[in-house]
């Protein structure tokens, strides 16, 4: 079993703005994964920011470089999938990295899985683990959205998990090349979501699996305020505002309403409950950026600009 499964070569692709010690570390990681990458292939946005002495002892490392302003989510990802050749590719943001050295291969395994119905796993995606300096409530979220149980979802999970059906995550998750190019790659032009878009594509348009790999780990976490939860929600909404083929008749919002409830409870049960009001707070900026938007069409072009995260999408052509 082990030998079929290394028949299967992989490359790693990785969007870089602005590297620091953690890419470094991630990288130093990948060069000791127990299944052997065939290249990493960097994405990097200002080629002035990229220092290649600083890289020269990672094998097999492959860099291109893009503007501020052409880079994109989907875009940007799918110019990195033009220079792979492998039969799994691996996607991760400069800041995921990798908790042991099982991470490529957990990954990898997932793809022998198939759905209830026999449905094809497309895409796996990793576990996030808390970083050391990460808060305490954003410590349930990770558990909360990343289980301890693997799972494969597919279209018949729709009723159950609605909008987690096909929630996965490009900070870390796995494509099979082959179906990735038959589907026409990532939406082209996103301001965010583009693993969930795709993921949504694959379960309910085209009758495949998304696998959850609790096996493959890897340490990410932000500390986000109240205003950068507001943009962030912002972005998330208008791409699925833009999106309706995927999210339409799923709504988000009850399990937004649910891991709110469950992570107070956690507090109180962990014997911190001052810090519930700060939840509460941070989760009405969520929802109030959610509802922004979803409305976004409606919003004067200034204010538009101040919610989001994403400047440069907004000022391309549209």
């Amino acid at each position: 079993m082990e030998e079929k499964m290394q028949e299967k070569t992989v490359d790693v692709i990785i969007p870089v703005y602005k590297p620091d010690e953690k890419l470094k570390l991630l990288l130093r990681r990948l060069g000791k994964q127990s299944y052997p990458i065939r290249r990493i292939i960097i994405m990097n946005t200002e080629r002035s920011y990229w220092k290649e002495e600083e890289y020269s002892w990672v094998p097999n490392l492959e860099v291109h470089h893009v503007t501020k302003e052409e880079f994109d989510h989907g875009g940007t990802r799918n110019q990195g999938a033009g220079y792979s050749e492998a039969d799994i590719m691996v996607f991760m943001t400069d800041d995921a990295v990798p908790a042991d050295g099982n991470l490529i291969g957990a990954l990898v395994r997932s793809f022998d899985q198939t759905g209830k119905g026999k449905e094809k796993v497309v895409m796996a995606y990793g576990r996030q683990l808390p970083n050391s300096d990460c808060a305490l409530a954003e410590q349930y979220t990770r558990s909360f959205n990343y289980p301890e149980q693997s799972r494969v979802k597919t279209g018949g999970d729709l009723k159950e998990l609605g909008i987690k059906t096909f929630f996965a995550s490009n900070v870390c998750c796995a494509y099979d090349r082959a179906a990735f190019l038959e589907a026409g790659g990532f939406i082209s032009r996103t301001i965010f979501n583009e693993d969930m878009i795709y993921g949504g594509n694959a379960v309910r348009h085209r009758g495949q699996a998304v696998a959850y790999e609790a096996g493959a780990k890897v340490y990410h976490s932000h500390n986000y305020g109240c205003i950068a939860q507001f943009k962030r929600n912002f972005d998330l909404a208008v791409s699925q505002a833009d999106h309706p083929e995927v999210f339409e008749g799923i709504r988000s919002e009850g399990e937004g309403i649910r891991l709110v409830k469950k992570t107070c409870a956690w507090l109180v049960k962990e014997r911190k409950p001052w810090l519930v009001p700060g939840v509460i707070v941070k989760s009405g900026f969520k929802y109030m950026g959610y509802l922004m938007g979803k409305r976004y069409r409606s919003l004067p072009k200034r204010l538009v600009l101040s919610f989001t995260m994403n400047r440069e999408y907004w000022k391309k052509e549209r």
